[in-house]
């Protein structure tokens, strides 16, 4: 899908996200990352001609764009800048009591990644900010400049199962002492001379997991997850179904183990559901996307 903004979206596993939510006419479905509205789009238009969608993304420019890429089908989609994980005061509001399906791709959307100037991506030249709502006040930098190196090296182990965290936090402490790390080059070449060449990956960025690690940090991304995958059952009508796409293992182990530990999810995909290589081919960005699915329980 492509706006006249330029920005490019290809919505990951939508196919298999169609197939496995079972979208219906009457049904109310919710996006929680609405991004540029490519899932959106194909559950409204499975679940036609009376199912609604509530679509929430906290980027405030993802939804003007998705907004005009839904151009036809407003009358039954409602769009609310809001995390995911406020689903529950969001339906509230919405005076909407329960709902049969909820979609969350937990995927940077390709406009943060494209617009460096969101200093999600090493790619560009830009501030550290990497705040996906940018009401927000903590960025990347003021992580970079107030935590300790045992904190910074938690954040870079745990979030980005970084081998090299403490050396890396050790080299950054020491590079503020002399000015401040402001910038996604200048946190680049850190991590590139904190880590010994032998070490580099090959296939990718040296900097990738540190700046994973500091984007999951900020936006605390793995509280969210867990707090949304908590409260989905309670909001599912039995039956109801909520499909989640991963992109790294962290998120990955914690859907697994949410779905499995709550009594009230019935597990759908024993396995995750990964993309055809016609689908990688065409968009080298769903390579490591996986997805998984779980229903609600019908008790009584």
């Amino acid at each position: 899908m492509k706006d006249n903004s330029g920005a490019t979206h290809v919505s990951v596993l939508g196919r298999e996200v169609v197939r496995y939510l079972q979208p219906v006419s009457g049904g109310i479905y919710v996006d929680g990352t609405l991004g540029l509205g490519g899932h959106a789009r194909l559950v409204l238009e499975a679940s036609a001609p009376g199912g609604r969608l509530i679509g929430l993304d906290w980027d405030e420019d993802a939804l003007l764009l998705a907004r005009r890429n839904l151009a036809g089908l407003q009358e039954r989609i409602r769009t609310v800048r809001a995390s995911y994980a406020e689903l529950p005061d969001v339906l509230a509001a919405e005076g909407v009591g329960r709902i049969n399906g909820l979609v969350l791709d937990l995927g940077v959307s390709s406009l943060q990644l494209d617009r460096g100037e969101r200093g999600f991506s090493f790619r560009a030249d830009a501030p550290l900010d990497m705040r996906m709502d940018i009401r927000q006040e903590v960025t990347a930098a003021h992580l970079l400049a107030r935590l300790s190196r045992e904190e910074l090296a938690d954040i870079f182990y745990n979030y980005g199962e970084e081998r090299q965290a403490r050396r890396i936090a050790a080299h950054i402490v020491g590079a503020r002492m002399r000015e401040p790390v402001k910038t996604t080059r200048q946190l680049a070449d850190l991590v590139a001379a904190a880590i010994p060449r032998r070490f580099h990956p090959k296939k990718k960025h040296v900097a990738t997991r540190v700046f994973q690690a500091l984007r999951i940090a900020v936006n605390r991304e793995l509280d969210n997850l867990v707090r949304i995958l908590t409260d989905a059952p309670s909001l599912l009508v039995e039956g109801g179904r909520v499909c989640v796409i991963t992109f790294h293992s962290l998120e990955d182990r914690i859907v697994k183990r949410q779905f499995a530990d709550n009594r009230l999810y019935r597990v759908v995909t024993a396995r995750p559901v990964v993309p055809g290589q016609d689908e990688v081919d065409a968009n080298p960005r769903a390579r490591s996307a996986r997805l998984r699915v779980a229903e609600r329980r019908v008790t009584g």
